[in-house]
């Protein structure tokens, strides 16, 4: 005769507890980012971004301060040959003047010479070039096999290649939104938990500040301190007072969301606990709450360096950026603040693209931290 057993089914946590065993905060966390499909698409273009910023001489397929003929239409990739036969290797073909002018710029028109194709492929010599200033190669990811020049994005006015300025550009760009990010934490991160667990009078005059600071209007004070830079000033100079007053100006609002978490930490058990045995408060502050704060301090990182790229565009823009040689986002986009200018070569506005992606990448990955960090 058969016995049944009458024992209830295990319930679901047990039946989690029993798949994933004793996960770790790390391991439980990724477990749920990988469910989201947003996040885990974030996570790609942020590391694919950060890649083609760190590697920009290999991935760049031509010199980004090389000149040509002024501004070139964006040469597209065919894999027909010139009498419209299926070909398996990508190619482009070089543009050539016309003796027609354009009744609008008169200019030469720019046209296809199909009759000089250039072959395209991977790992291909180019345009050499010093990786990471120290190691000399000419090799590219993607570029012409002849060693020619192809600009798949056109070119600007001076004939420099929109698509390789664009990928040296991300370098600066996401430099500026790492480095002012890294400032605006460490500051705002110090200064929140430390208003937020002493209270008091320090947490009086420190918030009073705070509040100092989030009333500036910060647009014309970014335009009225950059200008303080003479032209003449080294482009180092330039760069790292931009770095400066962008994180003057950011940290208040990270500071002011740290001490409300820190208002609330400061009241749970494990930290009067702590108190009541004798704890210091520097360990009270790195090991108790330090760590319930990071959650909250990792989704508003990766949601800032989106604003902070989109501030570095808009006042390269006006010109109060980066400086040349350098090249960013911004720099790029000051090229287009005529409308006749983007009538006429629309593809200029091409680093919009890098600046879309960029916040879009860094937005969806701090959306699926958010969601798998939160333990509710």
């Amino acid at each position: 005769m058969l016995a049944f057993s009458t024992s209830p089914p295990p319930p679901a946590d047990e039946k989690i507890k029993e798949k994933h065993g004793n996960e770790s905060y790390v391991a439980l966390v990724w477990r749920r980012l990988k469910r989201s499909w947003t996040g885990m698409g974030g996570l790609v273009l942020v590391i694919l971004l950060l890649l083609m910023s760190l590697f920009a001489e290999f991935v760049a397929p031509d010199d980004p301060k090389a000149t040509d003929t002024g501004f070139a239409p964006p040469q597209m990739i065919s894999f027909h040959d010139k009498d419209g036969n299926f070909v398996f290797q990508p190619r482009v073909y070089a543009l050539a003047e016309s003796d027609e002018l354009d009744p609008v710029t008169f200019q030469p028109i720019v046209g296809p010479d199909y009759n000089n194709p250039r072959l395209l492929g991977f790992f291909v010599r180019g345009a050499p070039y010093q990786l990471f200033g120290l190691i000399p190669g000419d090799r590219h990811l993607f570029a012409s096999t002849d060693g020619q020049p192809v600009h798949f994005l056109g070119t600007d006015k001076f004939g420099r290649d929109i698509l390789s300025r664009a990928i040296y550009g991300s370098r600066i760009s996401l430099m500026i939104a790492l480095t002012v990010v890294f400032i605006v934490t460490i500051v705002g991160t110090t200064v929140g938990m430390v208003s937020g667990y002493f209270g008091g009078t320090l947490d009086t005059w420190v918030q009073r500040f705070v509040e100092l600071v989030l009333a500036f209007p910060q647009l014309p004070l970014y335009l009225a301190l950059t200008s303080l830079i003479p032209v003449t000033a080294p482009t180092n100079v330039f760069l790292a007072f931009v770095i400066i007053v962008m994180s003057a100006l950011g940290w208040a609002q990270m500071s002011r969301e740290v001490r409300g978490k820190t208002l609330a930490l400061a009241r749970i058990d494990y930290v009067r606990a702590a108190m009541a045995v004798g704890a210091t408060d520097r360990r009270i502050i790195l090991q108790h709450i330090f760590p319930n704060v990071m959650s909250h301090v990792i989704v508003a990182v990766t949601l800032a360096i989106p604003s902070v790229v989109l501030l570095e565009s808009f006042l390269g823009f006006l010109g109060f950026a980066v400086k040349p040689p350098l090249i960013s986002w911004g720099l790029m986009l000051q090229d287009t603040s005529t409308y006749s200018v983007i009538g006429s070569y629309p593809w200029i506005l091409s680093p919009v693209a890098f600046v879309l992606v960029t916040v879009f990448a860094f937005n969806a990955l701090g959306d699926g931290l958010r969601d798998a960090i939160d333990p509710y």
